[in-house]
């Protein structure tokens, strides 16, 4: 009985690692996403396809100043938990009807993760956590 306890314990701690948040994995999956969106102090001045995504967790939707949002992100009440931008980034059109974002979105739920792990590493002005 003992054994098969343990044996249990063991296959739960590897599956709750199996889909722990992966930073590093995250800077990987943020590749997809570097064409259109910044991070780090540079982002704030640069000029991008996107929004800079610092400090995105806790912020409402088309709020950076000096970005032109589409009408339906500026309206939406939106505020970026990562439950929420779970949801979004997996099909940003149809989430957030009217979007600007052409993104075909991000299917894959630890990819996810790990993309939110790594953006959660920004804080607003652009300097890493530490």
């Amino acid at each position: 009985m003992r054994t098969i306890v343990l044996a249990l314990a063991a296959i739960m701690a590897f599956s709750g690692l199996a889909q722990a948040q992966d930073a590093a994995a995250g800077k990987k999956v943020f590749r997809k996403c570097m064409a259109c969106h910044k991070l780090g102090p540079k982002a704030l001045k640069q000029r991008a396809v996107g929004p800079h995504l610092n400090g995105i967790f806790g912020r409402r939707a088309g709020s950076v100043e000096g970005y032109k949002y589409s009408k339906a992100n500026k309206t939406s009440g939106i505020t970026w938990t990562e439950e929420v931008f779970a949801q979004y980034i997996k099909n940003p059109r149809k989430y957030l009807k009217g979007t600007k974002m052409a993104f075909a979105g991000i299917k894959d739920d630890q990819d996810i993760k790990d993309l939110i792990a790594f953006l959660k590493q920004y804080k607003a002005d652009g300097t890493m956590v530490k």
